[in-house]
């Protein structure tokens, strides 16, 4: 044989080959519709879940309402730098101020016109979003307010609004203030309602309007949580108790809504949510996509790694006609270095003096 008659049998052995191993045409269109059918599926699941997550974003997130120019006119180069983390982390410390009242107006404008703020809060989710801290400035602590002097401190939201209250804060602790967040207490209540009610611990026996609320632990409902949080004459410590009662109810309130019974009632969890969400109105900076971005950041922080202070204070006395609250300086400059540098949370055992004491339960 020559060459030339070798090579065709070689070529048709090959050709036979390929033809064996490629699919028969019923096969490949079946494989076809089938990769097809997986792309249509991966797309509706894409679709079922970029849909549920905008649903549920605008339903909590875009429930709450928004205070504009918060921080328009702050001067950014006199203003405190960002917290800086001990150790490295994958995310930067927010803080927030907290600003709350007791009625619904006030929580929608930011700021109640003419009116005081009655609690004043800096909480700060650290770096690692594990560990957070709530620290309440009485409102009556008497310090300077930018471009008004002396006085009261909750006296700069009636001069200037959530803006002047910022400066006033900023300068007085040098910590940077990344949102605003004004609480209608008055409104957050109904969250009571929505959770079955929460346990609190009272240290003495007080009343105030139709209620009494014995020494111990009490179990509030609704209306029982808002004369409760109002009362602020009568009480051994006065407004140090009020602030100790506001701490209070938040830590219950957020312990009983982040529970396993509460996340096991959709129901239940969705009302409380709703509420929540309602009663609070923060910085237009902080857009719907910010929210929940930061909420599940936060999916590990557990009730029990929150830490409540209050401000350390020298004392009480009086201005002119007015009754104020002496802070302690030093230990309020240690505080606030432990929260530029977002150690508060591993230093929390040496404000134990200063912090109002936990009511043993």
């Amino acid at each position: 044989m020559n060459a030339g008659e070798t090579a065709e049998p070689e070529q048709q052995s090959e050709e036979d080959a390929a033809t064996e191993q490629a699919p028969p045409p019923r096969q490949r269109r079946t494989l076809r519709r089938v990769l097809i059918a997986l792309g249509v599926l991966c797309l509706v699941l894409v679709l079922v879940v970029a849909g549920g997550l905008w649903f549920l974003t605008n339903r909590y997130a875009g429930n709450i309402d928004r205070v504009a120019d918060v921080f328009a006119d702050l001067d950014e180069g006199a203003r405190p730098a960002p917290a800086t983390p001990a150790q490295e982390a994958g995310a930067e410390p927010v803080t927030f101020l907290l600003v709350g009242s007791d009625t619904r107006a006030h929580a929608e404008e930011g700021v109640a016109d003419g009116g005081r703020s009655d609690a004043i809060m800096l909480a700060r989710f650290s770096a690692d979003r594990a560990h957070a801290q709530l620290i309440s400035i009485p409102r009556d602590s008497w310090v300077d307010i930018p471009g008004h002097g002396m006085n009261k401190i909750n006296a700069a939201y009636a001069f200037g609004g959530p803006t002047l209250l910022i400066q006033a804060v900023e300068q007085l602790t040098d910590v940077r203030v990344d949102h605003y967040v004004a609480i209608d207490f008055d409104g957050i209540i109904q969250v009571t309602d929505d959770l079955g009610g929460v346990d609190v611990a009272v240290a003495e026996t007080t009343s105030y309007g139709p209620y009494t609320f014995e020494a111990g632990v009490n179990h509030l409902d609704g209306d029982e949580a808002r004369w409760y949080l109002a009362q602020r004459y009568d009480l051994p410590g006065g407004d140090f108790d009020r602030v100790r009662r506001q701490q209070q109810y938040l830590q219950s309130m957020f312990g009983k809504l982040f529970s396993s019974d509460t996340f096991t009632d959709p129901g239940r969890l969705d009302s409380a949510l709703l509420a929540v969400t309602s009663a609070v109105a923060v910085d237009e900076g902080l857009g719907n996509g910010e929210l929940v971005s930061l909420a599940y950041s936060l999916r590990n922080l557990r009730p029990e790694n929150i830490d409540f202070f209050t401000a350390p204070v020298l004392g009480t006395g009086m201005e002119g006609p007015a009754s104020v609250v002496y802070l302690d300086e030093v230990s309020c400059d240690r505080m606030w270095a432990y929260l530029r540098s977002d150690s508060l949370s591993q230093n929390a055992a040496e404000f134990s003096d200063q912090a109002l004491p936990d009511v043993p339960r």
